[in-house]
């Protein structure tokens, strides 16, 4: 995932956390708000410390970046998409953490058809 398409400044989490709107299931908290002026999406992501080590937290981070990665093209262009990892991602592999993501994104029709 290319660092443009990413939410760094905390400035424009909260803007996204007040403006937006959200979403969650057991794993997964997903907050989105429309840009249109935008052509690609960009995503936030946190994954607190309660969640575990270091390790722990940034495995789960390039899990959620490598799913985004593979449904890249499915995805609507025009969304700033933050996603916050609950405590059950800490014991999920990257097809579980996939399959809670898109769940969350076609719940919300963040999804191409």
């Amino acid at each position: 995932m290319k660092k443009a398409f990413r939410i760094k400044d905390n400035k424009e989490f909260q803007y996204v956390f007040k403006q937006g709107k959200s979403f969650a299931n057991r794993q997964l908290v997903l907050y989105y708000m429309n840009k249109p002026e935008q052509n690609h999406f960009r995503i936030g992501l946190s994954v607190g410390k309660r969640i575990g080590n270091a390790v722990t937290r940034n495995q789960i981070k390039r899990y959620l970046r490598q799913a985004f990665l593979e449904l890249e093209e499915k995805v609507k262009p025009t969304k700033d998409i933050i996603i916050i990892a609950r405590q059950p991602t800490k014991d999920m592999n990257f097809h579980q953490i996939k399959k809670s993501l898109i769940h969350l994104l076609s719940r919300e029709h963040l999804l191409r058809k």
